[in-house]
């Protein structure tokens, strides 16, 4: 829900319509006439109102500020059910040392989590009209990967010692795939925050071309890498196109190889969510970033991300089937 709400408030615009960090006073929104024009009179002191949204009425302002209030507020959701029955857990001697080393860490990065997002705000509400593509991707990645220790820890609570065998890694390959993952993740983000998405709407070619014209007119070199939406949108396709070709080898490496059930309901399911991603980006850039297109395609990266880590979690173990 948090990768959903946060990915909708970004298309709407919304983020920053909320122009304070107040982790705990901040559950409780403008309750009168009084409240709401507050909040709009700190809003209009933005650049995003002044160069964007001028024209906006209270009516639009509220469209906008219960998005990012959503978000923040499943934000706070989330560390009370984390916090609750960690509590209960931890008083009761029901954790192992190990345990709760692992929930402590848990929470250290839904900590942070919580600082990069109001750390990527921030960046909006001084001199630019929207957050930083940057920030973004660092607030994105984050998510990403406190989740993706939460599954891990999870998947290791759900097997016990007793039901599964230790491997040497058995799939190396995979690891390569995560970490390209983990970069196409990052320059999903910076296509949405520079809205390179909404140029070169073609496909398979860029406006006609393989390599399309500006793709390095940015100088220093190396900038273009993070700030040019030519090159970026660029670089988002062809690390498309990489796990895609990564996801056949690895399909055909692993049908060389004794797989057990676990492992094999992974691959396959792998290559459902790769491809269902790949079409989603597809449509997402032919409709010019559609609302909906887009966010399913947030969605589709978190489930091809979760995926990775259990198959991540089963090439290093193999469960005891019962």
């Amino acid at each position: 829900c948090m990768v959903v709400i946060g990915g909708i408030t970004r298309l709407t615009g919304s983020g920053l319509s909320i122009t304070e960090w107040k982790p705990i006073m901040g559950a409780i929104p403008p309750l009168n006439d009084l409240e709401w024009q507050t909040a709009f009179e700190k809003y209009k002191q933005i650049p995003q109102f002044q160069k964007i949204n001028a024209d906006f009425e209270l009516c639009d302002f509220k469209d906008i500020f219960w998005w990012e209030w959503l978000h923040r507020q499943i934000g706070r959701l989330i560390g009370l059910v984390f916090l609750l029955p960690f509590f209960y857990f931890f008083f009761t001697k029901q954790f192992k040392p190990a345990t709760t080393k692992k929930m402590l860490f848990l929470f250290l990065l839904g900590g942070i989590q919580g600082f990069l997002g109001w750390f990527m705000v921030k960046s909006g509400l001084t001199e630019r009209t929207s957050v930083s593509h940057i920030r973004l991707a660092i607030h994105l990645l984050a998510a990403f990967i406190t989740f993706g220790f939460n599954m891990y820890y999870a998947l290791e609570l759900k097997y016990t010692k007793t039901e599964r065998i230790q491997l040497n890694n058995k799939g190396k390959l995979l690891n390569y795939f995560a970490g390209f993952l983990i970069i196409q993740i990052m320059y999903g983000a910076f296509v949405a925050g520079l809205h390179a998405g909404k140029i070169h709407m073609t496909f398979p070619l860029m406006s006609g071309e393989l390599i399309p014209n500006g793709i390095m007119f940015q100088s220093p070199v190396w900038l273009n890498f993070f700030d040019n939406p030519i090159t970026v949108q660029f670089i988002h396709r062809f690390f498309a196109f990489t796990i895609v070709f990564m996801t056949a080898l690895l399909f055909l490496k692993m049908k060389k190889e004794t797989l057990s059930h676990y492992q094999t309901k992974g691959v396959y399911l792998l290559m459902v969510a790769v491809a269902i991603q790949f079409l989603l980006g597809i449509f997402t850039l032919l409709t010019g970033a559609n609302i909906v297109l887009a966010s399913l395609h947030q969605i589709g990266a978190f489930l091809l991300f979760s995926t990775t880590v259990y198959l991540l979690f089963h090439f290093r173990h193999i469960v005891r089937e019962k």
